[in-house]
């Protein structure tokens, strides 16, 4: 499974610097003076009354835009030198007023969270090896809807995964059945566990501790049992049914929708601010999926 370069995060929050946020501070009316550097969407919610997406801002240099807030704030400039404010609007980009636009393609590499990560793909159909490179940017209030479904190798199963799966346990939580099916998820905002009890079969929801030699050790949150270890088949089929970035492959297919940014400061051919984003591992999974680039600069 891909792990984000450290470079990656860095690129990603230099690109998204200014939209628009849930946690931002809000205005105080007359009280503090007009800002032309401030994003002006920054105080509403991310989601709008109609289920759009609410981005804000892209700033093309997101060290221009850095270094007239600094005047700002230095009081070095309130709005009275062209020679400043007209280059701050021109570094602007209205996220909201881009066209949306739907994409398919090929997943190159995967950095982040829910919460403003981003997904590398390469243009054109499903499998395609060729075309221009994308890169789709979640919304960085958490709200781009992110579907990863398909199937997974039990090699691939990693500590901190959630995994939901059925099979009867003792009172030590150790099953004696193995188990040849079980799924990787996300669990839904507020989900709470269950306890399990000894010597019935039940579902489990539980974190992955540990996967060796055939053996999955889960971590559970709730009840007497905290602790389960489970036998798997090694024929097992294990799915995904998740809303995480970090299980996102290169090779996986990848379909979207978004507003497309292509002109200065986008990543790769085109920065897609993504509002659903739906990623199917291929059938055929490889045991060791490939490493992700190193660079999803900007252009």
């Amino acid at each position: 499974m891909n792990r984000p370069a450290a470079g990656v995060h860095r690129v990603l929050f230099l690109c998204l610097l200014g939209a628009c946020s849930a946690a931002a501070p809000a205005a105080h009316g007359q009280i503090n003076a007009y800002n032309p550097y401030a994003d002006s969407q920054r105080n509403l919610p991310p989601v709008a009354p109609d289920g759009t997406l609410r981005w804000g801002t892209f700033y093309k240099s997101a060290a221009i835009q850095e270094a007239y807030e600094r005047l700002w704030e230095l009081g070095a400039c309130r709005n009275t030198n062209k020679a400043i404010t007209i280059p701050v609007e021109m570094n602007k980009v209205a996220i909201d007023a881009l066209p949306e636009e739907e994409f398919h393609g090929t997943v190159v590499g995967a950095a982040g969270t829910i919460h403003g990560g981003m997904i590398a793909f390469t243009a054109g159909g499903d499998g395609a090896t060729e075309g221009s490179t994308l890169v789709a940017a979640l919304h960085p209030a958490g709200v781009s809807r992110l579907i990863v479904s398909g199937p997974l190798p039990a090699a691939a199963l990693e500590p901190g995964m959630t995994v939901r799966l059925r099979t009867r346990v003792d009172r030590r939580g150790a099953a004696a059945e193995p188990v040849d099916a079980l799924d990787v998820i996300t669990p839904a905002p507020g989900f709470k566990p269950a306890a399990i009890e000894p010597g019935r079969d039940e579902t489990v929801v539980g974190t992955v501790a540990r996967y060796r030699a055939g053996t999955l050790t889960i971590q559970l949150a709730a009840g007497g049992i905290r602790r389960v270890t489970v036998p798997v088949d090694p024929a097992a089929a294990v799915r995904v049914d998740a809303a995480q970035v970090d299980l996102v492959s290169p090779g996986d297919v990848v379909a979207l929708k978004g507003r497309v940014w292509r002109g200065e400061g986008r990543l790769e051919d085109g920065t897609v601010f993504a509002s659903a984003v739906t990623v199917t591992k291929p059938t055929a999974v490889a045991a060791s999926p490939a490493a992700a680039p190193e660079r999803l600069g900007p252009r």
